[in-house]
């Protein structure tokens, strides 16, 4: 029993080495290889790194070309939902074997895509601090097969088309130009002022902008800092390429080639802001993005958004490529307007950069053929870059050329008198043919109008009918008829005619109002009313349609903006088409002898209506007077053209509108002759 009890010491030490020795017994390949996959799935690529590799491997890549190559492809390919999965394999005695070769399968999502591929380790038996076990016997090939140790990885941009904006002819409005980013390389451009400050002067850009640009945390000595995109026909590119560490990348940029004339209907496009993005980003956009800002390139930015595609490329050392990845761009859609962009810029260009705004539709159709508002911007100048001093001068410019008048609203003034009198034959209300034996120049219906008359230029000295009321435009004639008409009846004849009710068109335009509150809840306020002032507000397209009702034989067709568009009926019976008959005869007398006798022209057979709109501040005082004219062309009726000019009061109050729709009109029909 002594014996026994002595020995007991030495079996627990023979029992503990024995056990050790199990306990540190050399994993199997399939054991290593699941413990390095899931460092590889964790992405702990130091650790497998120093821990998992031969020392061939590590001797014959760095630290760097192994952990940190693999983190910054991971994170420029934008790799999610890494999977590697180690697959089954024939069970094998690996007892006298020191290398070993199993199967793995790999997964991932990336910014261009899946990728999957299949690949076999290989693993050998090495020792290492007196410990025998595997490694990995690694190369490029486990990031990617294709990938050489030379090659390099490169995730591309495919830049898909934005949609073009064509008008009725095929005419471009807002197409993808060929152009350059310019832009310079900080170590080649180097830090002479002079040279910055003629850069600067080149690309119409402050040197201060160019200091900014340069500041940018990314930016590093050898990298292309860009600065500004110019067209392909830029006069200035070959002397900024001459400029050293100057350097232009070709690139697809927008160009609006009608400038100012289409300016607010198209708008323009930039580089979505911080605001934007955060709207939009659940639909995809990203930092640097572009995206419209106003016009129809904001209103229809879903549809003639791109979505670029991304490509992951593999650069062979030969200069050949592999493809690993490719997502295809999506094209935006391009779209045809019903707008005639000739028209358009000749309306503009007669404007001459005074404020205003014209609307011109087919009356058959409801085509629109032309929206301008002007003075206007040039949307060419945000593509390229618009200075802050630039965008300041333009902001504070007393004309305001960045206010889209065609989507306003403003007083008719006697251009409403035809719908006032269309009103009145509808309603029974107007005997075209009775009438009015009116004198003086100011009437007022009775007492209780206190010191308010309503006045008249002309007093003709005789009894007037409606044909005289409209060619001498008679403000007392056509107060009494709205009053006639009554409350109620003049109301319903003006919603009849769309007023008080949304527009029905592509481009939001404000509606046309009766009154502040929607009703005539005056007396004064109706008889002001039947000629154009009171509180009566009017969009110029609405106003041309409306008058289209009158060509048309009482039908108001439905105003239409895209040429794919089936023409629409929008109002019907507003008139007879006898009381048309009449308001038509005498719409050509106001040209012959009347307040638009300036547009009569013997190569033409204009019909139309004056009207002067005063807006004063206070009653008695005399404030800016708008001058307006709707007209068309008897003999070609398929265009009736609204104008609106802002302070004719200087320069000859409607008539100065009356001579510049006449010069409208002749310049188109020598462009469109029968």
């Amino acid at each position: 029993m002594k014996r026994f009890r002595n020995l007991t010491p030495v079996f627990f030490v023979l029992l503990f080495v024995l056990s050790m020795a199990a306990c540190e017994k050399t994993p199997s390949p399939e054991e290593r290889l699941a413990d390095y996959v899931k460092l590889w799935n964790d992405q702990k690529f130091s650790q497998m790194y120093h821990d998992y590799l031969t020392s061939s491997s590590q001797k014959k890549y760095k630290i760097e070309d192994y952990a940190d190559r693999y983190k910054t492809i991971y994170r420029d390919l934008d790799v999610k939902h890494l999977k590697v999965t180690v697959l089954s394999a024939k069970e094998k005695d690996w007892k006298d074997a020191d290398r070993a070769e199993l199967p793995i399968d790999v997964k991932m999502d990336t910014a261009a895509g899946p990728i999957h591929f299949k690949k076999n380790v290989h693993l050998k038996l090495e020792e290492k601090e007196g410990k025998k076990n595997w490694y990995v016997d690694w190369n490029t090939t486990y990031i990617f097969p294709e990938l050489g140790k030379g090659d390099k990885v490169r995730l591309e941009t495919v830049e898909g088309k934005r949609g073009e904006i064509f008008d009725r002819n095929g005419n471009a409005l807002a197409i993808n130009s060929k152009g350059y980013e310019v832009g310079i390389i900080p170590k080649q451009f180097g830090h002479d002022a002079g040279k910055k400050s003629k850069l600067a002067h080149l690309l119409g850009v402050s040197v201060h902008y160019i200091d900014q640009q340069l500041s940018q945390s990314w930016v590093k000595p050898d990298y292309f800092v860009p600065l500004k995109d110019v067209l392909y026909d830029d006069g200035n590119i070959n002397q900024l390429l001459s400029i050293p560490g100057v350097l232009a990348n070709e690139k697809l940029i927008r160009e609006y080639p009608y400038h100012q004339a289409l300016a607010h209907l198209t708008g323009y496009v930039g580089t979505i802001t911080k605001e934007e993005l955060a709207k939009q980003k659940q639909k995809g956009y990203k930092e640097g993005d572009w995206i419209g800002k106003r016009g129809l390139e904001e209103l229809l930015e879903d549809k003639l958004r791109a979505t670029n595609g991304q490509k992951i490329v593999i650069e062979k050392s030969d200069g050949n490529q592999v493809v690993l990845a490719e997502t295809k761009a999506k094209n935006g859609k391009s779209v045809k307007l019903t707008i005639d962009a000739e028209l358009q810029k000749i309306i503009y260009n007669q404007m001459n950069g005074q404020p205003g705004t014209a609307a011109a539709i087919d009356p058959k159709t409801g085509k629109v053929l032309a929206l301008v508002s002007s003075p206007a911007f040039d949307p060419n100048e945000f593509i390229s870059g618009l200075s802050e001093s630039r965008y300041q001068q333009m902001q504070n410019d007393p004309a305001k050329p960045f206010l889209n008048r065609f989507a306003a609203t403003y007083a008719p003034g006697s251009s409403i008198k035809p719908i006032t009198a269309a009103i009145g034959l509808k309603t029974g209300k107007l005997d075209p043919f009775k009438a009015r034996n009116i004198k003086g120049l100011k009437w007022q219906k009775d007492a209780s109008w206190g010191n308010y008359h309503v006045t008249r230029v002309t007093d003709p000295g005789k009894p007037i009918n409606l044909e005289s009321a409209l060619v001498y435009s008679d403000n007392i004639y056509f107060a009494q008829t709205a009053l006639e008409i009554g409350k109620q009846d003049m109301e319903n004849g003006l919603k009849n005619f769309g007023f008080e009710t949304k527009l029905p068109f592509a481009f939001p335009i404000r509606s046309s109002q009766i009154s502040n509150s929607g009703h005539f809840d005056k007396e004064r306020l109706l008889s002001d009313s039947g000629y154009g002032q009171g509180e009566l507000l009017v969009s110029m397209l609405h106003l041309a349609s409306m008058y289209g009702g009158i060509v048309n034989q009482g039908t108001m067709m439905k105003p239409i903006l895209y040429s794919d568009e089936k023409p629409q009926v929008w109002k019907k019976d507003l008139i007879s088409q006898e009381d048309a008959k009449i308001l038509q005869k005498d719409l050509r007398l106001i040209v012959e002898k009347g307040t638009a006798k300036k547009a009569n022209h013997p190569s033409l057979k204009l019909a139309g209506k004056t009207g002067t709109a005063e807006l004063k501040s206070n009653f008695g005082q005399s404030g800016k007077e708008n001058g307006i004219f709707v007209a068309y062309d008897q003999n070609k009726p398929n265009m009736v053209l609204a104008i609106l000019m802002e302070g004719v009061n200087s320069r000859g109050g409607s008539s100065s509108v009356v001579q510049l729709s006449k010069n409208i009109f002749l310049q188109w029909e020598q462009m469109n002759p029968l």
